[in-house]
């Protein structure tokens, strides 16, 4: 199964979407958006970033844990991941998910 991304309206009227992968799991998300055109801009971004390894940056939580956030060319964060308390593998195991399942996943409206 293919990975997926799927846009929300938040309680605010606000969007944003998660990517998930096959299996059904996020492995990234978006900041909120004014309007859903918007958001769909964010999800092209992260289609055309998603294959660049040079745009991941690997960061530490408060707690430690590590999490990574994906930038656009310009250094703008385009989305983040959830920490992982699996360590840096389990984080680089996300990165390569996002790298597999973003640049062809379908976007679907929920």
């Amino acid at each position: 199964m293919a990975g997926k991304f799927e846009i929300k309206k938040s309680a605010n009227g606000k969007f944003h979407f998660n990517l998930k992968a096959g299996n059904g799991q996020i492995i990234l998300s978006s900041e909120m958006y004014e309007s859903k055109s918007a958001c769909e801009n964010g999800i092209e971004s992260i289609k055309k970033n998603a294959g660049d390894a040079a745009r991941y940056d690997r960061r530490k939580s408060s707690s430690g844990d590590p999490y990574f956030v994906l930038k656009a060319g310009n250094g703008q964060e385009i989305g983040r991941s959830e920490t992982y308390q699996g360590g840096d593998a389990a984080m680089e195991n996300g990165i390569k998910s996002v790298m597999n399942n973003a640049p062809d996943a379908d976007i679907v409206d929920t």
